[in-house]
């Protein structure tokens, strides 16, 4: 993690923006790539990264590569919730797969096929990004793609080592 003190270069469109003393993310069910419903408080007791993607969506796909980086980076210890936004038509359950296979990522991928969690979470676009304690609050939030740098520092509000 970055260390304190330090920020990343922010560009005027994509800020990590910090919540005010980290308001409580709402709890969301999506299903994982078995088809099994989860719930995103099944995950609290470490900190989350919360990313909000598609297939279709450039920006999207250019930030994919950092994620992964960052999700075998910080294994066992910060987790990774790639949540694809599923609507069956322009983007399905198979589509994503398949795209995730191609490109060889290993994050896990969740599918929103109900829109529940983008609906909760207030999406006008995508990506987005939540930054979660390890409590379930949300500590920081990115619209836009983010880079490298800015996933570090969202990371870096939420894991300490």
């Amino acid at each position: 993690p970055p260390e304190e003190g330090t920020t990343a270069a922010i560009t005027a469109a994509t800020t990590v923006a910090p919540e005010s003393n980290g308001t409580p993310a709402p709890d969301v069910t999506l299903l994982n790539s078995d088809g099994k419903e989860v719930k995103l408080s099944d995950f609290f007791g470490k900190p989350i990264v919360l990313n909000f993607w598609a297939s279709w969506c450039p920006p999207c796909k250019a930030e994919l590569p950092d994620f992964d980086k960052a999700c075998r980076a910080y294994e066992g210890k910060v987790t990774f919730l790639m949540v694809n936004l599923t609507d069956g038509q322009r983007e399905t359950v198979e589509g994503a797969k398949s795209f995730i296979e191609d490109k060889g990522y290993t994050f896990p991928v969740y599918f929103d096929t109900k829109y529940e969690a983008s609906y909760k979470y207030g999406l006008s676009s995508i990506p987005q990004t939540f930054f979660l304690d390890a409590n379930g609050n949300v500590v920081a939030q990115a619209t836009g793609m983010i880079t490298a740098a800015q996933l570090e520092q969202g990371i870096g509000m939420i894991y300490g080592e």
